[in-house]
């Protein structure tokens, strides 16, 4: 009768664990995706960006890589960094009319840039970095779509575009937030650390005063007098010149003048 409590509490304790294992093995798992960073850059002028591209299957290699700039903005320069084993071609289209974007004229805008005749092999990851602009002036989100394509044959499209609000895409295009950057805030003074400065700065100026006063009343108590002194020091038997000094001075042993 004992053994069947434990029983049913092992029994109960093991399915708990095979619906977690259930639960676990059923929840999809979040996959790589075709990505740009870093995700923000400042408006105007130019950025540099790279293009992180994983490669998601077990059976092929990354061979190509196409990413589309986008349409709404006009991109006058893309120059691309050196990969290598990988050789990248970048497309241009005229403007016409040219439009004025960050304060340039720009009468070619990049379409795509292509990399190609290397290889992302299985578990693997390739950046490719890029510098472009002018970035706009505003705050704006730029999505690039890449197309990846596989050994096998197999292409990936990332080009789908995330909406606010709304669940992530399977396959989300790389986009770019262009976002000022925030304006410093200002220090005030400190009123405390300041007034304390200056009672310090005060209290030493009276005291480096009092220090020259002591020297200088000192200096004068310590100097002799400037008449009598010589008198003073002479003794009791003499007396300074001036005041008969020509006298002799008579002691009580020399004999008296008949």
């Amino acid at each position: 009768m004992s053994g069947s409590p434990r029983r049913a509490a092992l029994t109960l304790v093991l399915a708990a664990f095979a619906s977690a294992a259930v639960t676990v093995l059923s929840t999809p798992v979040a996959s790589a995706h075709v990505t740009v960073s870093p995700g923000t850059a400042q408006p105007g002028g130019y950025a540099r960006v790279v293009f992180r591209v994983p490669n998601e299957r077990d059976d092929a290699s990354t061979t190509r890589v196409e990413v589309s700039f986008p349409t709404d903005h006009r991109f006058a320069s893309a120059s691309v960094q050196p990969v290598p084993g990988w050789t990248a071609t970048t497309s241009k289209v005229k403007v016409d009319p040219p439009a004025q974007v960050g304060g340039h004229t720009v009468t070619e805008a990049v379409t795509t840039v292509v990399w190609e005749g290397g290889t992302v092999l299985p578990g693997q990851f390739q950046e490719f970095p890029v510098s472009l602009g002018p970035l706009p002036a505003a705050d704006t989100k730029l999505v690039f779509k890449a197309v990846q394509t596989y050994s096998s044959g197999e292409v990936v499209r990332w080009i789908d575009v995330e909406r606010e609000g709304e669940s992530r895409p399977e396959h989300p295009a790389p986009t770019l937030s262009v976002v000022a950057a925030p304006a410093p805030t200002p220090v005030a003074p400190d009123s405390d650390v300041d007034a304390l400065g200056r009672v310090l700065g005060g209290a030493g100026l009276l005291a480096g005063l009092a220090a020259i006063a002591l020297v200088v009343v000192g200096r004068r108590r310590s100097a002799p007098p400037a008449d009598g002194g010589a008198a003073r020091a002479a003794g009791p038997g003499v007396r300074a010149s001036g005041e008969g000094a020509d006298r002799t001075t008579s002691t009580g042993n020399e004999p008296a003048r008949v």
